[in-house]
């Protein structure tokens, strides 16, 4: 079954609480099951406003395809009360595909590999926890300058 990457965040109401449900609810989903998790970070808004984020990675097998995934994530996401009043708006939970095994795709709907992941210290961080091999130090040199925060 192919492996896939999922970055993880939230910036409102109990926000470690809703990762670590969606964590759960991820865990659940039928022919897939996570194999890594990052510890929680948090880290300042980008391109947005709002409370600080809590974020993560997760790593999972999975018989969905990317798309069917998709669909199962953002349902995970609405069961959590995620609203979409406007780009980048704060949220309760953000679920994004970063990797799905070798796939490369380019549809409205989803961009494989993520077209932001190596831009973002909230996405390297926690990747670079759970599989090391697929981030370098010089991206990881990149994103220094951003504010993040390991958790207990």
């Amino acid at each position: 079954m192919p492996r896939a990457y999922i970055a993880l965040g939230a910036n409102l109401g109990d926000a470690r609480a809703n990762l670590l449900r969606a964590m759960e609810a991820m865990d659940g989903l039928p022919r897939t099951s996570i194999q890594h998790r990052s510890s929680l970070y948090r880290s300042s808004p980008v391109d947005s406003g709002g409370p600080d984020y809590i974020n993560a990675v997760v790593e999972v097998v999975t018989a969905y395809s990317p798309l069917e995934l998709l669909h199962a994530l953002q349902r995970i996401e609405q069961g959590a009360g995620r609203l979409r009043p406007y780009h980048n708006a704060p949220r309760t939970l953000d679920l994004d595909i970063l990797l799905y095994g070798e796939e490369h795709l380019d549809t409205i709907e989803l961009k494989l590999p993520h077209p932001r992941m190596f831009e973002r210290a909230f996405v390297l961080l926690p990747l670079a926890e759970v599989a090391p091999q697929l981030v370098t130090p010089a991206q990881l040199n990149k994103v220094q300058s951003q504010s993040i925060e390991r958790l207990a």
